[in-house]
């Protein structure tokens, strides 16, 4: 036992010169405890003193696995180690700098992105004659929402669907009774909601004349511009004034409802009719010697008293006040309506829609519904100059289309439209030989076309001798049932009967026989309206206006950045005709390459820029190279025009406006 105790304080060490190693967890803090605070002096007996091990030299110790941090600050010093992280370091800030740098610059040299309304055509449904759904004979929504996937089809961005609100019948249900109700002859609130869901699911962006009127009941006479089911509210009145705050606060309450229900914006039909002059006096006659008493049309007086009075203008510009606060708000679906339309879309961003009717303006006064350069009204007016000819010319076309572009504001966005439903058809006006060739030059010229249902496949007006409703029987003759298939009543319903009549050439002009045809109107809207929607040379270029004459109508589309350009050659005369494009434009290829023909057997091939041989009602998207673009040149300046300024980087793939 002594020689086992002897072995045993013989090895004893002394806790004072020597360490323990508790690895990585060692609390270096905490002062080491002395067991016996009295022994500390005492030497021990048998103790044997242990030194304690040297520091090691940094450079004898190279870096390893879970170090301690004393251990790793060492090392971390050296030249080796702190250049590569301090040149990592600045590498990170400057790169950081660079990209706020390039983002700005980005912003500032990028063109202003196309609106919703902007990025495609926009496709009108007259809603009682689309589809009907439940079998009573009229179209409805339900109607439209089973035929999305053919709206679709056409590669449209927007539908607008007319009056929908709850009315009577009296003009064309335009007289609305509730402007918070959906009339029950195209379903309810809850079918509405659903057609703006399935909408947004499928990613697609929603006259009379003027007379006094005595009513027998107040024993008074009353003044009316339209029906006399529409009374003139007069804003001159002083008692009317009082009120005026009040009435623009329900229509205030009007607009919001449907924008708080997902509506991107309101057109304002007949805006110029909101105001008459101060003093009521006989309008003035156009021919002074006729006899008052056998003036009868509204044609036969100047409307200076009644129309586009002072003041008019400041109703609209609060309309769009109203609207601009929607269009700061976060939103992603689109529908659009007005007092009697809706149009619905699906973009990114939040903007409201704005657009003015006003038939029978002047182009100066049309003009004016654009707004100022720092007040804006609307995004634009409807332009119907289209649709008034009734007869087609290299001329007729050619003024319509520098009348606008010549006289609209710098910067703003110019719109199309050949029908709608107050006009003659365009095949009824103008003929059938010339509706591919109207509606290449609506899906070629710059800015937004819009198309009237059933023009993409040619329909033309009904005949109509009676009509058991309240109706003016010329007014209908455009809103005849959609023609979709050769079955009874063309597909529109399975009813015994229909509102209107079919057009009786419905076995033939449909939609499902055109569908199997290269060479139809169908095949070739849909087309055009594809090559609208990939080709910036399309949505975004420069359009110049290079020749008309009393056949054809020459003009190309081209942008900074690309060299392909698009020459589109329409033929609107009586009879064929043959262009010699290099008369124009002297550096033409002989050889032009046909992108797109009203004719489909032409498509593809190549055709001589000296002799382009133009068939009746033919037109001609040709394609070639040019590096020298004509809005250049001084010799072509002033016939080239542009909305929105861009130019392309190949090199990075995006729109810049620093041409």
């Amino acid at each position: 036992m002594d020689e086992d105790k002897g072995k045993r304080n013989s090895i004893q060490m002394s806790l004072k010169g020597c360490r323990t190693n508790n690895g990585f967890v060692q609390n270096e803090d905490i002062l080491e405890q002395d067991p016996d605070p009295g022994s500390r002096d005492t030497p021990q007996p048998n103790a044997v003193s242990i030194p304690a091990p040297e520091e090691p030299h940094p450079k004898a110790v190279r870096p390893y696995a879970g170090m301690p941090k004393e251990v790793l600050f060492q090392f971390s010093g050296q030249a080796r180690y702190r250049v590569p992280r301090e040149i990592l370091f600045w590498l990170t800030v400057v790169s950081v700098f660079l990209l706020i740098g390039a983002t700005i610059a980005i912003i500032v040299i990028s063109p202003k992105c196309l609106d919703w309304w902007q990025a495609g055509p926009i496709y009108q449904i007259y809603p009682r004659s689309f589809k009907d759904s439940d079998n009573d004979g009229n179209g409805d929504l339900k109607g439209i929402q089973e035929k999305l996937d053919y709206i679709i089809a056409l590669n449209v961005k927007t539908i607008w669907i007319t009056s929908f609100y709850k009315s009577s019948l009296r003009d064309f249900r335009y007289a609305v009774e509730d402007f918070k109700e959906i009339d029950p002859i195209f379903g309810t609130m809850k079918d509405f909601e659903n057609l703006v869901a399935a909408i947004h699911d499928k990613e697609l962006s929603v006259y009379g004349n003027s007379s006094w009127h005595f009513d027998e009941v107040r024993k008074q006479c009353y003044y009316h511009q339209f029906l006399k089911e529409q009374p003139d509210l007069n804003f001159r009145n002083p008692a009317v004034q009082e009120e005026i705050k009040g009435i623009q606060a329900v229509r205030s309450e009007i607009i919001k409802f449907w924008l708080s229900n997902g509506v991107d914006g309101f057109s304002f039909d007949a805006v110029k009719f909101l105001l008459e002059a101060k003093d009521l006096r006989n309008e003035i006659q156009v021919n002074t010697s006729q006899i008052p008493d056998t003036v009868t049309r509204y044609s036969e007086l100047y409307h200076d008293f009644t129309t586009t009075q002072v003041g008019m203008h400041d109703i609209v510009r609060d309309f769009r006040q109203t609207m601009n606060q929607y269009s700061r708000e976060p939103g992603r679906y689109r529908v659009h309506i007005d007092d009697k339309d809706l149009k619905t879309a699906k973009f990114a961003n939040s903007s409201r829609f704005m657009g003015t009717e006003a038939s029978a303006e002047n182009i100066e006064r049309t003009m004016m519904y654009y707004g100022l350069p720092f007040i804006q009204e609307a995004d634009f007016p409807f332009n119907k100059y289209f649709t008034t000819l009734d007869t087609l010319s290299g001329h007729t076309v050619y003024e319509v289309i520098t009348s606008w572009m010549e006289n609209m504001p710098e910067g703003r966005w110019p719109n199309w439209m050949t029908g709608g439903p107050e006009t003659p058809r365009l095949t009824s006006r103008v003929g059938s030989e010339y509706v591919n060739a109207m509606n290449m030059l609506l899906l070629t010229l710059p800015g937004t076309p819009i198309t009237y249902y059933g023009e993409e496949i040619g329909m033309g007006d009904i005949s109509l001798t009676s009509f058991n409703e309240s109706y003016d029987i010329t007014a209908l003759l455009s809103k005849s049932p959609m023609q979709w298939d050769n079955s009874s009543n063309a597909g529109f319903t399975e009813a015994n009967h229909t509102w209107l009549p079919t057009n009786s050439d419905y076995h033939t002009v449909n939609v499902d026989v055109q569908k199997t045809q290269p060479s139809s109107a169908l095949r070739l809207y849909q087309d055009l309206s594809l090559l609208h929607a990939r080709e910036l040379l399309l949505s975004r270029g420069w359009f110049c206006l290079l020749r008309d004459d009393s056949h054809s109508v020459v003009y190309t589309r081209e942008l900074d950045g690309i060299d392909k350009v698009f020459l589109v050659v329409l033929n609107f005369g009586e009879s064929s005709t043959v262009l010699n494009l290099q008369e124009i434009i002297s550096d033409l290829p002989t050889k032009l390459r046909i992108r797109l023909s009203t004719n489909s057997a032409s498509k593809g091939s190549d055709v001589n820029s000296s002799a382009i041989s133009l068939e009746k009602g033919e037109g001609l998207i040709l394609e070639h190279s040019m590096k020298a673009l004509l809005h250049h040149r001084a010799a072509f300046r002033d016939k080239c025009f542009v909305s929105s300024r861009a130019c392309y980087s190949s090199a990075l793939d995006i729109l810049y406006n620093s041409c």
